[in-house]
């Protein structure tokens, strides 16, 4: 017997069952497979956000030594060594105050999401016209009552 005769002689009650089964099963594993490579994307975000984290550790103390040499330096080409400071001091004040109004611009450009907005607006405006249809009451004394969007039982003709 092939497969297509088997499935010829199976009830409409057994292909349901079956395609409720398969239909689980994959829903079961996609779901794994979205857990596993969540898993992956997690993991390598941890990863670079400890590599990050280091690098900025070390670039906040590499920092200090940076400036120091740079005023030695200055102060190797013959200058005093406060004003060598001084110079570096002044250099970095003026790179923060660089990066203060650079920030303060790209910060000023930074506006709402209005299409995102106006498309809420849009559905909560075309969501309060619907009105629901009303339910059975469920009750099996009283199966020709039905309760209104309001919440008003009323009678049912029949």
């Amino acid at each position: 017997m092939s497969a297509s005769d088997q499935a010829d002689e199976r009830s409409l009650g057994q292909l349901v069952a079956a395609a409720t089964a398969e239909m689980s099963a994959l829903v079961h594993d996609e779901i794994a497979l979205a857990k596993a490579e969540l898993r992956q994307d997690v993991k390598r975000a941890g990863i670079g956000g400890g590599a990050g984290a280091a690098a900025g550790v070390l670039g906040m103390f590499s920092l200090p030594m940076f400036c120091f040499a740079a005023a030695y330096g200055i102060h190797n080409l013959g200058l005093g060594l406060a004003w060598s400071f001084l110079i570096v001091g002044g250099a970095l004040v003026l790179l923060v105050g660089l990066l203060s109004l650079f920030a303060v611009s790209k910060f000023k450009k930074v506006k709402p999401p209005e299409k995102s907005i106006s498309s809420v607006k849009q559905t909560a405006a075309a969501l309060q016209s619907v009105k629901p249809h009303p339910r059975e009451v469920g009750s099996a004394e009283h199966p020709q009552l039905t309760v209104t969007p309001t919440g008003a039982t009323v009678e049912r003709s029949a």
